[in-house]
């Protein structure tokens, strides 16, 4: 590689910047010959931020701009939240790398007011979240809370947390953390109290099929085993028919000891009062068949009867499943 120029796309807020610039750094340093560059694109997600994302409908609210600027040619490769981008990509893109997983739980920050600094300590309280698989299971841990609805980034959250009468919020412990905020955080959420969104955690960089040189020079930053679990959380969703505005939780990781890849999942109602749960491990080079296995295994258990009743709402079209 002699003297390449990549040109990087990315969301305008701190956090999607601090991502970028990451993965900026990140190639420079390995590859000294190379020159990066960030272009900032605005995505639909980004110019509706007063409205609830299961309101605003279709697939993609976060990325679609960045792929559209992609397959012309306006960048080279573009730097996602791994839990934003839908499980189809667009004819001629491909996922280049996904990156070493952060923490992939999510995270209770309480109002600076509230004594009170666990989530199982809420009773009664109203408590902020823009996701309907937060909600969910927040409803299902504690039916007595106020779900208040949450939009915007990192800072203007934590603004409108500080100037509410909220108990709290619940939060991705990544993106706290990696915009070292981890002193806001109340409590760090186990997987056995809320299942994260697919992908959480871990960032991707998608590229174009024919672009073999970016390919290659992304692909030092892939890590096997969060591609491997992503992998296999990505499949479930695909299985399930669902999106990530959608009550639908997964996390997978890759055991140290046994070396095998095993697969948790959840699907709930909206107001969380069935969830239903299941379970799988396997090889894993096997991801895509553990996804769809475990996603039989909760149809199989009433998820399909929870997903139909969402249908019934027109949710399910709103997000453009």
């Amino acid at each position: 590689m002699a003297n390449k120029h990549l040109r990087i796309g990315s969301r305008g807020s701190d956090l999607a910047l601090w991502q970028t610039n990451w993965v900026k750094d990140q190639l420079v340093a390995r590859f000294t010959d190379l020159s990066v560059s960030i272009e900032i694109i605005k995505t639909t997600g980004d110019q509706a931020l007063e409205t609830p994302l299961s309101l605003i409908g279709g697939k993609g609210l976060f990325t679609k701009e960045l792929e559209h600027a992609l397959i012309h040619g306006k960048i080279d490769l573009a730097v996602h939240s791994l839990k934003d981008l839908p499980t189809e990509l667009p004819t001629g893109l491909t996922l280049g790398a996904i990156t070493e997983r952060e923490d992939p739980r999510d995270v209770f920050i309480p109002h600076p007011l509230n004594p009170v600094k666990t989530l199982s300590g809420q009773v009664g309280k109203a408590i902020a979240t823009g996701s309907l698989r937060r909600k969910s299971q927040l409803l299902n841990l504690n039916p007595t809370l106020k779900i208040v609805d949450l939009r915007g980034n990192l800072g203007t959250r934590f603004r409108k947390l500080d100037e509410s009468d909220w108990g709290g919020m619940v939060l991705a412990s990544a993106g706290v953390r990696r915009l070292g905020l981890e002193g806001r955080v109340g409590e760090y959420l186990s997987l056995e109290q809320m299942l994260p969104a697919v992908g959480q955690g871990a960032l991707a960089i998608e590229v174009r099929v024919e672009d073999s040189m970016t390919g290659d020079v992304v692909a030092a930053l892939n890590h096997p085993d969060t591609s491997a679990a992503t992998l296999a959380e990505r499949s479930l969703l695909k299985s399930l028919e669902g999106g990530c505005q959608v009550p639908i939780g997964a996390h997978a990781h890759v055991d140290p000891q046994s070396q095998l890849l095993r697969l948790r999942a959840l699907v709930a109602s909206l107001d969380g009062m069935t969830v239903v749960r299941a379970e799988h491990e396997g090889d894993p080079a096997k991801g895509n068949e553990i996804g769809r296995e475990l996603a039989a295994k909760l149809l199989k258990q009433g998820a399909g009867r929870i997903l139909d009743e969402i249908r019934s709402t027109g949710l399910m079209e709103r997000e453009g499943w």
